[in-house]
């Protein structure tokens, strides 16, 4: 028998059940876990499986059967890093439209065609950033952009398809690059139709092939970050040789700042520019060969089981199940139409959360300082406030209430990963460190209704991976 492995509601998972979890997502996914995840592996698969109607072992082997793709995108989405804005990295931005697109447009002068692949492109702010650059630097409007994100998500690739964002997603973007390509709708931020013709998205599982996504020299630009960090060495070292192989002669690979190929990585150059390390495809080097993947037989797949019976809900737990699904539009309505002047803490709470979601923060400011006006103590509330605060570009105040949040509950986790998060963004390396620490060990604790409100839709296995990734030293 193997030891406890993670528990929820007095349900216990043993240390098998776990390792089995990991070897399946190994092989269906390419993704690799230590022993330090073994608890939130635990609450996921407690999750799934209750998600789904099945029994733990039953789910396991429905999983390893591998034509369960729904299921599958579905832990993509909540095993990865998904905080994702537009401009992220900035510098990575700086160096494609300084150094490697014009680079690029001299090589493609012929064909007058920029072709631009977005890997682990999640709900699709980095393909639409990539369109936007290549498109304020292609030389005439007669030539073809076309960038491509692919994820193993289809919920994500659905928000992507919408085109729509909050103002929090365009935090780091320049102001005359908003006010050209971004209009306004529904409190939202709509991308311009010329940046959207020039993406699509397609659903792809890096443990699996394509040929034709993986053509080879097709690419002028791959980016792929914060996706390695997750892949099993095998799955990791396969996804390098086939992103190598489908650049271009001469075409550029931007990596996660976490991710690094050594100083001579097969058939790319190491180069360094305004800040930033990135690879280049060696020209007349030929691909590195890619060796077939031999998939290990499948077990047949679990009868199908009945679907869990629904319960009634009230408006509370209503929105907060839209919530979850990131249908904030339809769970603001839910909050909303409850009774006037009505005071209840968790539920002024969820609407200023939903408020801000939409983008509406000063109106979500509004309910929440209304909120610390009935309890000046309650922690979640200061938190709340600093993500107004910080959205609203009121940052110093921000970081005043996100530490007074983290005072008032020790034990409350999100405030420390945004404290870590923003000494990382001002350079403040060993703050950073110590708040994404605390955060990273108090993320295995933290309540289910706080992820899903501040947790931006990432799940506790994603925030815990970016804690480590953004904690650790660059």
């Amino acid at each position: 028998m193997g030891g406890r492995g993670g528990d929820r509601g007095g349900v216990m998972i043993t240390t098998a059940g776990v390792a089995r979890f990991r070897a399946v997502l190994a092989d269906t996914l390419g993704w690799a876990f230590d022993d330090k995840d073994a608890g939130q592996l635990a609450q996921v698969l407690l999750r799934r499986a209750d998600a789904t109607g099945l029994e733990r072992g039953e789910y396991l082997a429905r999983l390893a059967a591998g034509d369960w793709e729904p299921e599958l995108g579905t832990l993509a989405e909540e095993l990865t890093i998904n905080e994702t804005y537009f401009f992220r990295h900035g510098e990575q931005f700086r160096v494609l439209a300084d150094v490697a697109l014009p680079e690029r447009v001299r090589a493609r002068s012929a064909q007058r065609v920029l072709r631009l692949l977005s890997v682990g492109c999640s709900s699709g702010e980095e393909a639409y950033t990539l369109a936007i650059v290549a498109r304020q630097v292609q030389p005439d409007p007669d030539w073809i952009v076309s960038v491509l994100g692919v994820d193993a998500s289809l919920a994500v690739l659905r928000r992507a398809q919408t085109a729509r964002y909050s103002a929090w997603s365009l935090r780091e973007t320049p102001d005359a690059v908003r006010e050209r390509w971004f209009h306004p709708h529904d409190g939202q931020y709509e991308v311009d139709a010329r940046i959207r013709a020039a993406v699509r998205f397609l659903r792809h599982n890096v443990a699996g092939d394509d040929e034709d996504l993986w053509r080879p020299g097709q690419y002028d630009v791959v980016f792929c970050r914060n996706l390695l960090m997750y892949l099993t060495p095998e799955a990791r070292d396969t996804l390098i040789r086939r992103m190598t192989g489908a650049l271009s002669p001469g075409g550029y690979l931007f990596l996660g700042h976490t991710d690094s190929l050594g100083s001579d990585p097969d058939g790319l150059e190491p180069q360094q520019s305004r800040h930033t390390f990135f690879y280049r495809r060696q020209s007349g080097h030929p691909a590195p060969a890619t060796p077939p993947r031999i998939a290990p037989p499948r077990p047949a797949p679990a009868a199908a089981q009945p679907a869990p019976r629904r319960h009634v809900d009230g408006p509370y737990e209503r929105a907060m199940r839209l919530l979850r699904e990131e249908r904030f539009a339809e769970a603001l309505t839910v909050v909303e139409a409850g009774p006037a002047g009505r005071v209840v803490p968790r539920e002024l709470l969820l609407h200023s959360v939903l408020l801000a979601q939409s983008g509406r923060l000063e109106d979500a400011e509004i309910v929440c300082r209304r909120l610390l006006d009935v309890d000046g103590l309650y922690a979640d509330a200061h938190h709340q406030l600093a993500v107004c605060l910080e959205g609203g570009a009121a940052v110093d105040v921000a970081v005043g209430h996100y530490r007074l949040a983290a005072h008032l509950d020790p034990d409350f986790a999100m405030p420390r990963l945004r404290l870590g998060l923003l000494a990382r963004r001002r350079g403040e390396r060993e703050r950073a460190a110590d708040e994404l620490g605390r955060a990273q060990v108090l993320l295995k604790y933290e309540r289910e209704d706080r992820i899903a409100m501040f947790g931006g839709g990432f799940g506790r296995v994603a925030l815990t991976a970016l804690c480590r990734a953004e904690g650790a030293p660059r």
